[in-house]
């Protein structure tokens, strides 16, 4: 598969419009469109995925539940410039239903994560692996905000869309996030919420 995109994640614009030509591309269903859709957002959503479900198997599910309403949906998306928060929105969707099904279906099992984190060689590994502690202990709401925000760079605006709530609602989500997330840092063995 080539790299259709070296160099252009230099500036957010040429990012941006290099996906609307993206966009467009897919739904003009260009050969080697999908598959230069897929090079460029597959590790994105894995990413999102992976930091709202804290399991790599459920970010997998996820993630190809996504693309298959990626490619189904791609043609009716009206404006190819809004790519980046229609694939979140979707992804996001997605997300909410499965954690409805599994918060509404009876626990029989509780599966246990049994991968240890690796010891860390320096104080960087430390840190790194301290702020993902923290950020796995984090409520849904405030860790999908700060993942969206600061992982995946998504604009206010484009928050605002991804989570359906006003801007307003969106400073304040990130303001609460980043107090939880300060609070989880200095205090490491607060309870999860």
């Amino acid at each position: 598969m080539r790299e259709p995109f070296v160099g252009l994640h230099d500036s957010p614009g040429v990012t941006r419009s290099a996906d609307e030509w993206l966009a467009i591309r897919c739904q003009l269903d260009e050969p080697g469109a999908f598959d230069d859709l897929v090079v460029r957002w597959h590790g994105p959503l894995c990413a999102y995925a992976r930091r709202v479900t804290a399991s790599d198997d459920a970010a997998n599910d996820v993630v190809q539940d996504v693309w298959l309403r990626i490619v189904r949906g791609i043609g009716r998306l009206r404006d190819p410039a809004r790519l980046r928060p229609w694939i979140f929105g979707i992804a996001r969707r997605v997300l909410m239903d499965r954690l409805r099904h599994k918060y509404a279906a009876p626990l029989l099992v509780d599966i246990v994560d049994e991968h240890p984190a690796p010891e860390p060689d320096l104080e960087r590994d430390a840190d790194l692996v301290a702020l993902a502690t923290a950020l796995d202990r984090l409520p849904l709401i405030e860790r999908e905000v700060l993942a969206l925000f600061y992982l995946e760079e998504l604009t206010l605006e484009e928050l605002s869309d991804v989570l359906a709530i006003p801007i307003g609602t969106v400073k304040s989500r990130l303001f609460r996030a980043r107090k939880l997330l300060r609070e989880r840092l200095l205090t490491p063995e607060a309870p999860h919420d």
